[in-house]
């Protein structure tokens, strides 16, 4: 397994995810407009980037994890069972923790 190939695919991703982060918190921080009827519409716009904002984190938590995982020399093992997880399933999600028959529910 190329787990360099991982860890450039993971760093990508946090800045990435960090860049976003960003811009949220600077639309989340813009002057509201004085009309009501805007002010409403913003209002529900930041429900939607504050839960954007939410599943950033989580997301740059488990990157950190699974690059904290790469230093461990523990990358690609499941951290339930003990199994190799497939290459397949990191395509598909760098940073998870779990092989395919370990995913919680």
């Amino acid at each position: 397994m190329d787990i360099k190939k991982y860890e450039n695919i993971l760093r990508q991703r946090h800045l990435e995810i960090l860049a976003r982060l960003n811009k949220i918190d600077a639309d989340l921080s813009e002057q509201k407009s004085p009309d009501f009827e805007d002010q409403a519409t913003q209002a529900e716009n930041d429900e939607v980037l504050e839960e954007f904002g939410q599943v950033g984190e989580t997301e740059l938590k488990a990157i950190d994890a699974a690059l904290k995982r790469i230093e461990q020399g523990t990358f690609g093992i499941c951290v339930t069972c003990g199994q190799p997880i497939s290459e397949e399933r990191l395509d598909a999600v760098p940073h998870t923790p779990f092989c395919q028959d370990c995913v919680p529910g």
